[in-house]
């Protein structure tokens, strides 16, 4: 099979820094890591401080590689293709996120970086660069990969960060200029890579730990709590729309930077969003990568989450963090003034008045995709006499005990309704209109997330910023890498499917499913047991032949085959996120936002987490760990400009 046999060196992985790269050098276990880091940071601490972009970039790799790893179409289906300049040579990176830029960028080459550097070295400050206080390591994920892995702190004009250097090590030969102290023998120790991140806002700090408020509250806590959330003599600062995980996290971090903040759910309760989906839904990612911003997982927490539960999890939190929630509260419409730019946004309440509302910032916060059920056209749909419903209307395979279902799409919510079927006896037959990448939960899952996210790893806010840290054509080789080893492990699994006619890819370029979630967030599913019943042809599998049309009673193909139907279920999806954007506010926001969520030509996300071409108005999409770490940065970015710290002039954007 392909996904076994493929020769190496694949295109995904032109950006590893192998050690045949790097003029094979011969690394120690036993060397002093420490001494290492310590001494490379000293000279990056001097330069810094002096702003010298030519001795920053002689601590780093000189390179002029640019990759092409990233998608050139729209939904990132393309190969990868040969890596441009060819040899052996692979990219420097430096990825900034807000701490000198105020936005979120990758640099790759030396002659970005030094434009970005001479355009914001000076401009931001950036001063007082220290070891960090997390121990550097030895990182070896494969034995042709080998780098040091150190955490360092440092100051801005306006705030304080973190930042992440990957040194690699260089036999002397490759290593160009650099200073006698960062070689040791034959090698010298350079950056390949370069992360920093804004952690906070000076004088503003979170209101968490020891900068909690100290003083006990004796009798009047309740009833502060109810003339917080009722906003009956004032507007928020800033209006959250959406009560999910996204409306949630940015609500905390708003809350603990001192921003007066209403989250509006239209749902009767929080959780809804989960708790009113099938029966069988279920987290596919771990209790280790999923917690919300400043609360943990109890220790009894299961690794994989109902969604029930979850549910009930997100209700708790809400109370728990003490966010102003409304809920059964609908959005009616948003405009913004055309000289002041505050937001007047119209809500309909529960009891059915009417709230305008008057505020400086909006954040739409949508879930991982956003957007509403997408159900595609088919001819003679309005002839068929069974029942039509989306996924999302679905709620128990138990509703349609004795009929013939067929479940249009073959993802997630496919499988796992079909498998819910035939866990009732009910005759299912699941339509696969495309490939998709299939691994395990048992062997996939953690092999993808265990590494940062386990039971005795970093901690979560830790973990997060390894990840963000590497630019995603690094990641794309080393998930290639990973996705052959869970290939072989799901061997069994996977010729099982393709013996039966299911349709399978090896994700994004032959990365698998964390790329795809950036790109589509869409056309993967994670095995929990589905895919035997495939195999075992539990669920029937029609796979070869297009939709043509609906009759009375089934589903006809192109190939001429009628499937019939009593019930069919469309697993297809949302649809385009701004089509909701476009019912609050309107046809020019819509019309004029950049698209929302895929990846740029930098490997940045676009339109989200930062405002979307409107002052104040921001999107806040993702997965649960994407928006505990991203909500943060969205929370910066009003705090520093209701203090007056986001000075326009210094943002250094596409």
């Amino acid at each position: 099979m392909e996904f076994y046999s493929r020769a190496d060196p694949h295109p995904a992985e032109q950006c590893l820094p192998t050690l045949s790269k790097l003029g094979n050098p011969s690394v120690s276990d036993q060397i002093d890591v420490q001494a290492i880091s310590s001494n490379w940071l000293e000279a990056f601490a001097r330069q810094i401080s002096v702003h010298n972009v030519e001795g920053v970039l002689d601590l780093l790799v000189q390179s002029s590689f640019i990759s092409d790893v990233l998608p050139s179409d729209k939904d990132g289906s393309k190969k990868a293709p040969s890596p441009s300049p060819a040899g052996n040579t692979f990219p420097v990176y430096w990825r900034d996120v807000l701490a000198l830029t105020w936005d979120y960028r990758t640099f790759e080459g030396t002659s970005t970086i030094r434009q970005f550097l001479t355009s914001q070295l000076a401009k931001m400050q950036m001063s007082n660069v220290k070891l960090g206080s997390i121990a550097p390591a030895l990182e070896k994920p494969f034995p042709d990969l080998t780098w040091i892995q150190a955490f360092f702190t440092f100051e801005t004009e306006v705030g304080h960060g973190t930042g992440i250097v990957h040194l690699v090590p260089l036999a002397s030969a490759q290593a160009h200029t650099t200073p006698k102290l960062l070689t040791l023998g034959e090698i010298t120790w350079k950056a390949n890579l370069v992360f920093t991140t804004l952690e906070g806002i000076k004088g503003h700090p979170e209101k968490i730990g020891n900068h909690r408020n100290p003083l006990p509250n004796h009798g009047r806590w309740e009833e502060e709590r109810k003339k917080e959330i009722a906003f009956e003599d004032r507007d928020p600062t800033v209006l959250v729309i959406g009560g999910g995980h996204n409306g949630l996290n940015i609500g905390a971090r708003l809350k603990a930077l001192g921003l007066d903040t209403l989250i509006l759910e239209k749902n009767e309760r929080i959780g809804d969003n989960w708790r009113t989906r099938y029966e069988a839904l279920c987290l596919h990612t771990t209790v280790w990568h999923d917690p919300l911003a400043y609360l943990p997982f109890p220790s009894t927490w299961p690794v994989y989450t109902p969604a029930k539960k979850l549910a009930n999890w997100l209700e708790s939190y809400a109370e728990t963090l003490e966010l102003n929630i409304w809920t059964c509260s609908t959005v009616l419409g948003a405009t913004q003034h055309p000289e002041t730019k505050l937001w007047f946004v119209k809500v309909r309440k529960p009891d059915g008045s009417e709230r305008l509302f008057e505020v400086k910032y909006v954040i739409w916060a949508v879930g991982l995709k956003g957007g509403k059920a997408y159900t595609p056209k088919y001819p003679g749909m309005d002839k068929f006499e069974g029942q039509m419903l989306h996924s999302m209307e679905h709620k128990s395979a138990l509703d349609h005990v004795g009929k013939r279902v067929v479940v249009i799409g073959s993802g997630t919510s496919a499988h796992d309704i079909s498998a819910e079927y035939v866990e009732n006896g009910i005759d299912v037959t699941m339509v696969q209109r495309g490939s998709k990448y299939v691994t395990s939960s048992k062997d996939g899952i953690p092999l993808l997330l265990g590494a940062l996210y386990n039971e005795n790893g970093h901690p979560t806010h830790v973990a997060d910023m390894i990840g963000v840290a590497s630019p995603i054509p690094v990641t794309a080789g080393i998930l290639h890498r990973v996705v052959k080893i869970i290939a072989e492990k799901d061997r069994e699994t996977l010729e099982g499917l393709e013996k039966v006619g299911f349709k399978l890819n090896m994700g994004f370029k032959d990365t698998g499913l964390y790329i795809w979630i950036y790109i589509r967030a869409a056309g993967f599913y994670v095995d929990v047991g589905a895919s035997q019943y495939i195999i075992d042809e539990k669920i029937k599998l029609k796979s070869d032949s297009k939709i043509q049309a609906f009759t009375e009673s089934s589903v006809r193909f192109e190939d001429g085959q009628e499937l019939p139907a009593d019930v069919v279920v469309f697993c297809t999806g949302l649809s385009n996120v701004k089509e909701t954007l476009r019912e609050i506010f309107g046809e020019d926001v819509a019309n004029s936002a950049p698209q929302i969520w895929g990846l740029n030509k930098e490997g940045e996300k676009m339109g989200v987490f930062k405002e979307i071409g409107y002052k104040g108005l921001y999107v806040m999409m993702g997965d649960l760990s994407v928006s505990r770490f991203y909500s943060k940065h969205v929370a910066f970015q009003i705090k520093a400009t209701e203090v007056g710290l986001l000075d326009e002039s210094k943002r250094y954007t596409l």
